[in-house]
């Protein structure tokens, strides 16, 4: 009689509605369609995308808001439960496992750590004694850890060198972005007047998402847009909230282009707006692997990108597949996003550039990973 497949763990904090946890779930989504049942350990619940975990997926809170917190908790299901892998979605996590496995007074299990930031890019801008404060504790942590998986090669390289993390332990696995389900999502009705065929006719919509802060550089967005639209008619539409939503308001408006210009807030099925933009504007100052970009893409629309660490200039092949610019250089994103709009790739070349970043494709290679991992430390 076969054996049944051995449970999953994955420990996660959920505390919102961003990339991160919907990727999570995806994969744990991927983890189900191939027949394996998994315990999702959650420090915090709150996020919308939990209500899409599917049956094999079993949640446990382990009571805890803060990832440090969490690991007593952690600690009791390592001794009871046993898991021949535990997988760390992010940093916190990350160490948080590792301080759970020594409560417990185990060797296992094995952690395999997810990645999904560049940190020097992240820190760049910091004071240096911030960007040590950061740093030192990382590498001591983070080589504790049997196996990190990196989303992007850039993601990589940097993790290498910043924690001095031996390289031939650290996996890229890209994200998994494209799900069964995102064409017909962004086939519903979009109700924005401006992404009507017959609007964009007169003023193509330049499109930009994500949370309303530092790392997404909309204010050099709306800079190079305001210069796009001093030479021709477009639109921009914003998709997201944070801190800088008045900020960005009120420059909209001393660049004389606020008629032009809405900040939409965030959006449960933003891939109406994304399908049917005319391009897709990734702004940041730094990255790990941008899942909107790569979903852009894999809608057929165009896109513009800052050359960010690190992800951007993976995905778009070094610019083969859309305009990659400077960080902070709106005169050049202007000058990228008319090339776009008046030279855009064919749909089929780009959703063809972003197979890779399947669900199903990200599932199958963590598995292979984690289970790899499993036996050579069993």
């Amino acid at each position: 009689m076969p054996q049944p497949e051995p449970r999953l763990s994955v420990l996660a904090s959920f505390s919102g509605a961003g990339g991160v946890e919907r990727m999570l779930v995806n994969l744990l989504a991927g983890f189900a369609a191939l027949g394996r049942p998994a315990d999702l350990l959650t420090i915090r619940s709150q996020s919308p995308h939990l209500t899409a975990l599917p049956a094999l997926v079993r949640r446990i809170d382990l009571g805890a808001r803060h990832s440090l917190g969490a690991a007593f908790a952690l600690a009791h299901y390592l001794r009871a439960e046993r898991p021949a892998v535990l997988l760390a979605a992010k940093d916190r996590a990350g160490r948080a496992a590792v301080l759970a496995r020594d409560l417990a007074r185990l060797q296992h299990p094995p952690i395999v750590m997810r990645l999904g930031t560049d940190l020097s890019g992240a820190l760049a801008h910091r004071h240096p004694l911030r960007r040590w404060l950061r740093t030192a504790p990382v590498g001591r942590s983070w080589r504790r850890v049997e196996h990190i998986v990196a989303v992007s090669e850039g993601v990589a390289e940097d993790t290498a060198r910043v924690a001095r993390y031996p390289r031939a332990r650290i996996s890229v696995i890209h994200n998994p972005v494209i799900t069964d389900t995102l064409a017909a999502q962004a086939a519903m009705p979009c109700p924005h007047p401006w992404l009507s065929a017959a609007a964009q006719v007169a003023a193509p919509v330049i499109l930009g998402a994500g949370r309303l802060e530092r790392q997404k550089d909309f204010p050099m967005l709306l800079h190079a847009f305001a210069r796009l639209r001093a030479a021709r008619p477009a639109r921009l539409v914003l998709l997201g909230e944070g801190a800088w939503r008045e900020r960005l308001a009120a420059l909209a408006d001393r660049l004389g282009v606020a008629t032009d210009v809405d900040l939409l807030g965030f959006q449960p099925n933003p891939y109406p707006f994304l399908a049917r933009a005319r391009v897709f504007a990734l702004s940041s100052r730094w990255e790990g692997s941008p899942n909107v970009l790569t979903e852009a893409m894999a809608l057929g629309t165009p896109v513009v990108a800052t050359d960010c660490p690190s992800g951007p200039r993976e995905i778009l092949s070094h610019g083969r597949f859309g305009p990659l610019v400077p960080m902070g250089d709106a005169p050049a994103l202007a000058t990228a996003l008319a090339q776009a709009l008046d030279h855009p790739l064919p749909p089929a070349v780009l959703k063809a550039a972003v197979a890779d970043y399947s669900v199903a494709k990200s599932a199958r290679r963590y598995l292979a990973l984690l289970d790899r991992v499993a036996e050579e430390r069993g």
